[in-house]
């Protein structure tokens, strides 16, 4: 196996970690998300005008309409980081493939 192999291989292992990464970021986006989704759906069932938010370890006490305001603009920030996560995910996923498509033929012309 000569050298410049090698380093397309130890590249393969190297996108297969980044790839593993993105997956697991998008994962906990959408983890986020629906946690998102079930307060905002909660909020929206409750007629009380205070509710309790978490802001590091402590409960704030704030409105009902400041929570969901709040928790809209989060949703909006963890969709665009899913989406980003989407896009990096589809583009690693392709150059897996055609890298993984060359060392087979690489490593079949090599055996030749």
């Amino acid at each position: 196996m000569d050298n410049e192999m090698e380093r397309q291989i130890m590249y393969l292992q190297n996108l297969e970690k980044q790839f593993q990464s993105v997956l697991m970021q998008k994962q906990q986006m959408e983890l986020q998300l629906n946690e998102i989704g079930l307060a905002l759906e909660e909020l929206g069932k409750t007629k009380e005008e205070n509710v309790y938010k978490s802001v590091g370890g402590l409960l704030i006490k704030t409105t009902t309409e400041e929570a969901k305001k709040d928790l809209e603009e989060k949703k909006k920030l963890f969709e665009a980081r899913k989406k980003s996560f989407s896009e990096t995910e589809e583009k690693l996923k392709n150059d897996l493939a055609r890298l993984q498509k060359k060392l087979k033929e690489d490593l079949a012309n090599a055996g030749q």
